[in-house]
């Protein structure tokens, strides 16, 4: 039996979201779903104050019942809490795999950095809100179970990372930013301007030295500009990575959307492992 921890580093979910979730669960035999109570606590736009997030997250990652840390939405806070959670883990979480994706990143990033558990870009619980999510949330399910249908098709020999472009900007020049060299590195988007776009990826190319390249997800609902900006995502991602003699790689299957793939940090061709 697995058994699985979710808790909420930065937004909260509602407990219907948290049933339907374990409902999709039970065609799992193997896997067993623990909300922490932190998920529901809501305080303004956060899940919960700061403390009680960083208490959550440190007590789900050392608990030794639990195998896995999933987490259960993202949208911002998770910078807010994952330095001092991360300085709070033990040999327990070592041997956790810690899942998310969206803000989520900033936590998955600062862990690979500090070589802590295994980290996972994969479907959140939250994802079970979108229409059609079940898939979503089954994929992670499915691949924690022993499925590996849901990884993203391009994984190879290189190690590779995801993250949403934003998450990876702000990563970069903290101690939470792992270090990429050798990596294949996938970014994705989502309601961001195609000059805001261009300006993180103006960011982010520089900081990503002796890469093997990048691939560019899906960039879902860009909000129209007052003026035409003449170049959309893939231009602009094109554009600055033969500025920074960054091998472009062609498109990845991972997005803020129900097709969201699953890819895990630093393991060449998706196996389980660091």
């Amino acid at each position: 039996m697995l058994r699985i921890a979710i808790c909420a580093p930065s937004r909260p979910i509602v407990e219907q979201d948290a049933v339907r979730v374990i409902a999709l669960a039970d065609e799992f035999p193997g896997l067993d779903l623990h909300f922490h109570p932190q998920c529901f606590l809501e305080q303004g736009h956060f899940a919960g104050s700061d403390s009680a997030r960083v208490d959550a997250l440190a007590e789900c990652a050392n608990d030794p019942q639990f195998d896995a840390v999933w987490f259960a939405r993202g949208g911002y806070g998770a910078a807010r809490v994952a330095e001092d959670a991360i300085a709070r883990m033990g040999r327990e979480a070592d041997r956790k795999t810690f899942l998310g994706y969206s803000d989520g990143g900033m936590i998955l990033g600062g862990l690979y950095a500090n070589k802590i558990g295994r980290q996972v870009h994969a479907p959140m619980p939250t994802d079970i809100r979108r229409e059609g999510g079940d898939a979503a949330v089954r994929r992670t399910l499915g691949w924690l179970a022993g499925e590996r249908g849901g990884l993203e098709p391009s994984l190879d020999q290189h190690p590779t990372v995801a993250f949403n472009l934003m998450t990876l900007a702000m990563l970069c020049g903290t101690p939470l930013m792992p270090g990429l060299a050798g990596h294949v590195v996938m970014v994705e988007e989502v309601a961001e301007y195609h000059y805001a776009i261009d300006r993180l990826f103006f960011h982010i190319t520089a900081h990503l030295g002796a890469v093997a390249g990048l691939r560019l997800g899906r960039v879902n609902m860009v909000p129209e500009n007052d003026a035409p900006f003449l170049h959309d995502e893939e231009a602009i991602a094109r554009h600055w990575c033969a500025r920074h003699a960054i091998p472009y790689l062609g498109r990845a299957d991972v997005g803020h959307d129900i097709d969201n793939k699953i890819v895990p940090f630093g393991v060449a061709g998706g196996a389980a492992g660091k």
